[in-house]
């Protein structure tokens, strides 16, 4: 099985007329890296995201008479990714079912105290962190910060933020409630601003970066 790399791929190099008459075998050297980057970014397991790549290039080959030919064939191959990807984040979310890790990891007790105040240092979710996100530097940061989040909290925030789906929709598919959304949501909010406020403001030394 190949090994995808964080790299730039050669599709960049293609063009649309040429993505049309493109065959299958050529997928993994031309979209390979591309997707896989893709799916890493949303599931944050290599294996995972080669298990959902894989499926992807098979879904593609059985369906691909269906590809019209309106747009570039890496953004229907997209597609197909992005539809594993929720199926893959379903299927976490049913073995994560019994919910005790919640308590367990719950990042507001880092943030809070029993009173619900704001414990001295934590960082708030501000506006001046979230204006860097396009930057490569940052969106690493973010990347990594989700890796350490409870599976439940980080799928929600993909799907709502990354992915941009709608809270009824993100709920259909996980089988949660609009409340356990929200609770998730807000927990991934904590977890992210304690996590990407101290890997993005202090480097190890406790210098900040420049804002």
């Amino acid at each position: 099985m190949r090994t995808y790399k964080e790299t730039e791929s050669s599709v960049d190099q293609v063009s649309p007329a040429q993505e049309k008459a493109l065959d299958p075998e050529l997928w993994v050297d031309l979209y390979g890296d591309y997707l896989y980057r893709y799916a890493f970014s949303r599931v944050r397991d290599a294996n995972t995201a080669e298990e959902i790549l894989q499926e992807t290039f098979l879904a593609g080959i059985r369906y691909r008479e269906q590809f019209a030919g309106q747009g570039s064939e890496r953004a229907w191959l997209l597609g197909i990714l992005k539809r594993k990807i929720i199926d893959s984040i379903r299927a976490r979310a049913k073995l994560d079912r019994a919910a005790a890790y919640e308590d367990e990891h719950d990042p507001s007790n880092q943030l809070f105290d029993a009173k619900g105040n704001w414990h001295q240092g934590a960082v708030p979710w501000s506006s001046t962190a979230e204006q860097h996100v396009a930057s490569r530097e940052l969106w690493e940061v973010v990347r990594n910060c989700l890796g350490h989040l409870p599976s439940g909290q980080a799928d929600v925030f993909v799907l709502s933020v990354m992915e941009e789906m709608e809270t009824d929709e993100i709920c259909r598919e996980m089988e949660i409630t609009p409340a356990s959304f929200w609770t998730r949501m807000h927990r991934a909010r904590l977890g992210l601003s304690k996590c990407v406020g101290n890997r993005w403001f202090c480097d190890d030394e406790g210098t900040k970066h420049a804002k």
